[in-house]
C-alpha cells in the first residue's frame, strides 16, 4: 500500500484545483459553485477517513476508539459522496429526498455504532474488522448508489440523445472504480480516484453545457434585437450590422439595389386615429414589403415608419417590384384603417460606380422623398402637418 499515500496527496491537489477552476468559472451560478465546493470537500474528507483507517489499522500506538471514530468518518463521508454528487446533478425529486433521509439514517447508525461495535470492531492487536451489522450498511450504500445511477439517467434527459452517451461514460467510470474496490479487496484502492475523475469530468460536462447555454442565450439576444418586434422584420440594429458588413467590401455588388420606403400619411392617422391605427399601418406595410421582396432581399424597419430594403435583382426588375407593391398596398385594408399608402425610391449601386454605400442610400432617400411629395401634392395636403 505504499502507493497509496502519493495518492490520496494526488487526489486532494487533484480536488483543490477543481475548486479553483470552479471559481474562476463564470458562466456558473453561486448555487453551481456552492455545490462543487461541497462536493469536493465531501470527497476529499472520505478519501483522507480512508487514508487515515489505513495508517491507523493495526496501530498499538492509536487507540481503539480513535480507530472506530476514523472508521465511522469513513462509513458516513463515502455515501454522502454520492449523495453530493446528486447535488451535483440538480436534480429536484422525490428520489432525492429519500437518498437524503437515508443519508441521514446512516450518520445514526454510524454514531451508534462508534459505541456498540455494530459496524467497527477493533482486536487486541488494534486491528478493525467488520461488525455483525456491516450489511446493512452496505444496503444502504447500494440504495444511494442505485439512486446516483437513476438520477444520472434522469439528468441526461436534459440533453439531446447525442449528448448523454459522455453522461454514461461518466457513470460506468464511476461505477467500474469502485466496483473494483468492493470485489478485489482492501488492497486495492481505486474508489476515490475514480471519484475524483468522475468530479471532474462532471466539471468539464457542466462546463461544456453551461458554455452551450449562455451562447445559445446570446444567441437567443441577438436575434431578439435583431428582429422589430412590431413588425417582424430585421431590426434598426440589423440594418447596422448590414451597412458595417457591406461597407467593408471592396466595392459594391453590381446588382444591389436599395429601395428607401417610407409610409404616406402615418402623422394624420396617428393624431386622428389613435397610435394603436399607426401601428396597424406600420405593420401592414411591413408586410406588403416582405412579401414583394424577402425572396430577394433583406427587409429593414430603421425608424418609426421608415424601411429600408437591401436587395439583389436586375434592373428590369426595379419597376415590376414597385408596382407588385403598390398593387399590395393599394388592396390592403385593415381593423383600424381601410387605406395605405407607400412612398418609394431606389437607387443601383450599377448606376453610381465606385459610389459608398451611405451615398446610395441617400440617393434612395431623396428618390423616396420625391414620391412623397408627389403624395402630398396629388392629396393637397401640407406636408410638415403630416
Amino acid at each position: 500500500m505504499k502507493y497509496y499515500t502519493p495518492l490520496i496527496i494526488l487526489v486532494w491537489f487533484a480536488l483543490i484545483v477543481l475548486a479553483i477552476l470552479a471559481k474562476e468559472n463564470d458562466r456558473f451560478s453561486k448555487e453551481r459553485k456552492r455545490i462543487l465546493y461541497f462536493t469536493y470537500s465531501i470527497v476529499a474528507l472520505a478519501a483522507l477517513a480512508e487514508w487515515l483507517g489505513i495508517q491507523f489499522n493495526g496501530n498499538m500506538n492509536v487507540s481503539p476508539w480513535v480507530i472506530r471514530l476514523i472508521k465511522a468518518f469513513d462509513y458516513i463521508l463515502t455515501p454522502m459522496s454520492g449523495g453530493a454528487i446528486i447535488l451535483q446533478l440538480q436534480t429536484k425529486n422525490n428520489l432525492r429526498k429519500v437518498s437524503f433521509i437515508l443519508l441521514g439514517l446512516n450518520l445514526l447508525f454510524q454514531i451508534i455504532s462508534i459505541f456498540t461495535g455494530w459496524m467497527v470492531k477493533v482486536d487486541e492487536n488494534h486491528l478493525y474488522h467488520h461488525g455483525n451489522a456491516y450489511n446493512i450498511y452496505m444496503l444502504l450504500y447500494v440504495a444511494v448508489f442505485i439512486i446516483v445511477i437513476v438520477e444520472f439517467a434522469i439528468y441526461g434527459k436534459r440533453f439531446r440523445k447525442q449528448n448523454r452517451l459522455s453522461l454514461l461514460g461518466i457513470l460506468i467510470f464511476n461505477v467500474l472504480g469502485i466496483g473494483l474496490q468492493e470485489v478485489l479487496g482492501s488492497e486495492v484502492r481505486t474508489a476515490y480516484i475514480s471519484l475524483v475523475i468522475c468530479s471532474a469530468l462532471l466539471y468539464i460536462h457542466n462546463s461544456e453545457f453551461a458554455q452551450l447555454a449562455s451562447d445559445d442565450k446570446i444567441q437567443e439576444q441577438m436575434i431578439r434585437i435583431s428582429v422589430d418586434p412590431l413588425t417582424g422584420i430585421s431590426s434598426r440594429h440589423a440594418y447596422s450590422v448590414a451597412i458595417n458588413e457591406l461597407s467593408n467590401l471592396p466595392s459594391l455588388p453590381q446588382k444591389l439595389v436599395i429601395f428607401s420606403i417610407d409610409i404616406n400619411g402615418l402623422k394624420l392617422v396617428n393624431d386622428t386615429l389613435g397610435h394603436i391605427a399607426g401601428d396597424e399601418l406600420i405593420a401592414g406595410a411591413s408586410k406588403c414589403i416582405s412579401q414583394v421582396f424577402s425572396s430577394i432581399g433583406r427587409c429593414y424597419r430603421t425608424g418609426g415608419d421608415e424601411f429600408i430594403v437591401f436587395s439583389s435583382i436586375n434592373q428590369e426588375m426595379i419597376h415590376e417590384l414597385i408596382d407588385q407593391l403598390l398593387d399590395l398596398t393599394n388592396n390592403w385594408k385593415g381593423e383600424y384603417c381601410d387605406s395605405l399608402s407607400l412612398a418609394v425610391g431606389f437607387a443601383e449601386a450599377k448606376a453610381h460606380p465606385n459610389i459608398e454605400l451611405e451615398k446610395l442610400i441617400t440617393i434612395a432617400d431623396q428618390e423616396m422623398y420625391k414620391s412623397k411629395a408627389q403624395y402630398y401634392q396629388k392629396k393637397g395636403i401640407d406636408r410638415r402637418q403630416n
